[in-house]
């Protein structure tokens, strides 16, 4: 308690306000002039045009201090706020007249001007995150033009487009059932559908813009995120197209098969929180040791360069992806409520191993958003795991088939037995209540 008091009377001193606003104007005009001179290494045919150094970013921090304490209503910080504009705007027009037309410096120095009331306005953490998104900004410079030149047209409005059915009409649909056929609620269904298309644009903006020339380990890693069967089909045609056995391709279908026990683990986790303690081992167990042994592979393989490949997927939050897996789930979930009804506990292990041979992200989605009374949770977990060991025996036949018995032989061995493991587990939590 003392201790906390303490951090407390010293995060309310004026004098600590001051010397924050103060190091961080500073520390500012020391991340501007690096962004500076990198700019004038890369393009030395164009003289840059800069206002002051360091120490006037400090000035300008102190000034926007002074001026909100003296006066809180703002009148004069205001005043003061309009003589910067004007001597900026008289920058500007100088800058113009070189032939520049960058209007960076003058917002960083508006934003430094307003570091003063941040920190009496706001808790002194908004105004260190306020100084992280700066320097990330200004460092950020070379990776946004690779996003840039590698973003293609239609990325944006796509994720716009999302963005406006998860975040706007997803509060506005209703959360009642649909029937009695179907136990999830218009709300339910698109909160699975927004949740699995949100995790695998992780992996798809991360496999195609940042990490696509990391290896064949990093696309299995990523494309698991996405689609790990996907990832196997192509790695697996990779490998048969070499004519000879390549060590690093099979760490990538491993770590591949490694993150979809992990990409479940976080829609349980997300979407019925309740089914983890029945889930969390197997999920865990064989997702970390599957991207372990992975690891260990991947050091043994070819250490020569690995070109890039293309998992060759579509964009996860295209409308007609996100829709069409929408029909999916409430299929699934049809189908699953009446297996339930008609079959029972055997009839659900069944439809789970039929499962796994397909797409089985809208069968978990609805054994975890549906309301199924008549079996335990231990049952729908067990289900979960089953359909899981299932789509491993898929890619270790997609694995074998495509890729060939010399070269995938070992990796489609160890998806096979993976999947045996995995479902043996699952029955065992199904039956057990593991």
């Amino acid at each position: 308690m003392l201790h906390d008091s303490l951090i407390n009377e010293l995060l309310s001193q004026i004098w600590f306000h001051f010397a924050l606003v103060a190091l961080f104007g500073f520390l500012t005009g020391l991340e501007f002039r690096e962004y500076i001179l990198l700019r004038g290494r890369e393009r030395p045919e164009i003289p840059a045009v800069s206002l002051g150094t360091a120490r006037t970013f400090t000035f300008i921090a102190i000034l926007g201090f002074v001026l909100h304490r003296l006066d809180p209503d703002l009148r004069l910080y205001l005043v003061g706020m309009g003589g910067l504009i004007l001597f900026l705007g008289l920058f500007y027009h100088h800058k113009l007249k070189s032939g520049q037309t960058g209007l960076l410096q003058l917002l960083m120095m508006l934003i430094v001007y307003a570091y003063g009331p941040t920190i009496a306005l706001l808790p002194p953490w908004f105004l260190v995150l306020l100084f992280v998104a700066v320097v990330f900004t200004l460092s950020a410079r070379p990776f946004a033009h690779r996003v840039i030149e590698r973003l293609e047209p239609q990325e944006i409005p796509t994720l716009a487009k999302f963005l406006l059915l998860s975040g706007v009409i997803l509060p506005l649909l209703p959360d009642q059932p649909i029937s009695r056929f179907i136990s999830a609620t218009p709300f339910r269904i698109w909160l699975a559908v927004v949740v699995i298309s949100a995790i695998s644009y992780a992996g798809y903006i991360l496999r195609k813009y940042l990490l696509h020339r990391q290896g064949y380990l990093v696309t299995g890693l990523l494309g698991g995120l996405y689609s790990s069967t996907a990832t196997t089909v192509v790695l697996a045609r990779k490998s048969h197209a070499l004519g000879q056995r390549d060590l690093s391709l099979d760490a990538g279908i491993m770590a591949a098969s490694g993150m979809m026990y992990l990409r479940l683990l976080m829609l349980v986790l997300i979407m019925n929180p309740g089914l983890l303690p029945h889930t969390l081992w197997p999920l865990l167990l064989f997702g970390l040791g599957s991207v372990a042994v992975a690891l260990l592979v991947d050091r043994k393989g070819a250490r020569e360069a690995q070109p890039a490949t293309d998992l060759g997927r579509s964009n996860p939050l295209e409308l007609g992806v996100a829709l069409l897996f929408a029909v999916l789930f409430v299929v699934m979930m049809v189908i699953t409520q009446q297996v339930i009804d008609h079959f029972g506990r055997n009839g659900l292990d069944l439809l789970s191993f039929g499962v796994g041979f397909t797409d089985i992200d809208p069968f978990v989605l609805s054994i975890l958003s549906g309301h199924y009374a008549t079996v335990s949770s231990s049952q729908l977990a067990g289900a979960i795991v089953i359909a899981a060991g299932s789509n491993d025996l898929l890619k270790a036949l997609y694995a074998l088939s495509l890729g060939g018995r010399k070269q995938c032989g070992m990796v489609s061995g160890f998806l096979f037995l993976l999947g045996v493991l995995t479902m043996v587990s699952g029955l065992a939590i199904s039956r057990l209540g593991l």
